[in-house]
């Protein structure tokens, strides 16, 4: 099974002021981020115009950060065929005239919410996430909130999804050594029982130490 990054990256190890900032007040400057694309076309119209400073702010922050531009890349080299649909339907619906502001705006929105995701993905270490995590549950626990099991469904969830998308990778350059890169059955089917193979041997190892409950 090969390996399969995030579209929001993984971790680099760095002792860059971003890598150093608490995972905390990153994850509020994330929230921010998503706050802030809602606001500025409100407040300071062409909405376009602040959020697409925003996204340029955004992506100096990689280098400054000491983050390399490969991740930059590779969000974007996954998500171009969304921005060309999203692009193409406001120009196709819209007209060029009215369409291109609200195209960049989108496109600018969507980036700028993948490099921010991105941004503290990439500097900060998987235990220091689901620890900051389960720190921002632990005030629920009067309610019945476990922010250990919390956390350790999120670290399953980080674990999971590479395998999931190396699996389906895997089973289509499989289907498409056999000429079957068009037939969905031949995708569907393997990338499912790898799924249920994935969910009983999880369950399994849960089981084992007491945490299945």
């Amino acid at each position: 099974m090969r390996g399969h990054s995030f579209l929001i990256g993984q971790y680099q190890a760095g002792n860059s002021w971003l890598h150093r900032t608490p995972y905390l007040v990153k994850l509020l400057g994330m929230a921010a981020v998503g706050a802030l694309c809602y606001l500025l076309p409100l407040l300071w119209p062409p909405g376009w115009l602040p959020v697409l400073l925003l996204l340029a702010g955004l992506v100096a922050c990689y280098p400054l950060a000491g983050l390399s531009w490969r991740s930059l890349m590779g969000s974007l080299k996954l998500l171009w065929p969304v921005l060309v649909f999203l692009a193409g339907y406001q120009f196709w619906s819209k007209g060029w005239t009215e369409g291109w502001p609200v195209a960049v705006n989108l496109v600018a929105v969507l980036l700028s919410c993948v490099y921010a995701a991105g941004l503290l993905s990439l500097s900060t270490p998987v235990q220091e996430v689901l620890d900051g995590l389960a720190a921002l549950v632990r005030p629920l626990r009067p309610l019945g909130v476990d922010d250990e099991k919390f956390a350790l469904t999120v670290s399953i969830m980080f674990r999971s999804i590479p395998y999931l998308l190396g699996s389906y990778a895997d089973v289509h350059d499989a289907a498409k050594a056999r000429g079957l890169e068009r037939s969905i059955r031949a995708h569907v089917l393997p990338t499912v029982i790898a799924t249920v193979g994935l969910a009983q041997s999880t369950g399994e190892a849960l089981a084992a130490r007491g945490l299945g409950d």
